[in-house]
């Protein structure tokens, strides 16, 4: 029983309810973070093991950054088919993945490429990191 309305409370080891809240918020974004690193390491992974050995590019003209996006610090990462001829010409270039304006202007280098002569048309995977810095 309790006199004059007062009522006695035991902490059981819980904590507040505050706490028990943020306890949850935290392991929430630890998961989250978690998550995200995982998805973010998964096609590093892929990237680094070719279906085919690549044939080696003799002649490279870098692809134009243009400067609204760098100075706006926008930049990615572009990833191209590249069906290459058995003299080293670049044929065509598909675009994969990235920043429209960014594929443009990496599709107009690439097709000035030149890769060692093979004995068959190939396809390249090609990406290209367009880096602010």
């Amino acid at each position: 029983m309790t006199s004059g309305g007062y009522g006695v409370t035991y902490d059981l080891g819980c904590g507040s309810p505050i706490r028990q809240s943020l306890q949850k918020w935290a392991l929430a974004r630890l998961s989250l973070l978690m998550f995200c690193l995982t998805l973010g390491l998964a096609p590093a992974v892929s990237a680094q093991t070719p279906e085919h050995p690549s044939r080696k590019v003799i002649w490279r003209q870098n692809p134009d950054y243009p400067p609204v996006l760098k100075n706006a610090k926008i930049g990615g990462v572009v990833r191209l088919n590249v069906a290459v001829l058995p003299n080293g010409t670049v044929r065509s270039a598909d675009i994969l993945g990235g920043n429209p304006i960014l594929a443009d202007n990496a599709v107009k280098a690439v097709m000035s490429w030149k890769y060692a002569p093979a004995a068959k048309t190939t396809n390249e995977i090609v990406r290209l990191d367009f880096n602010p810095r």
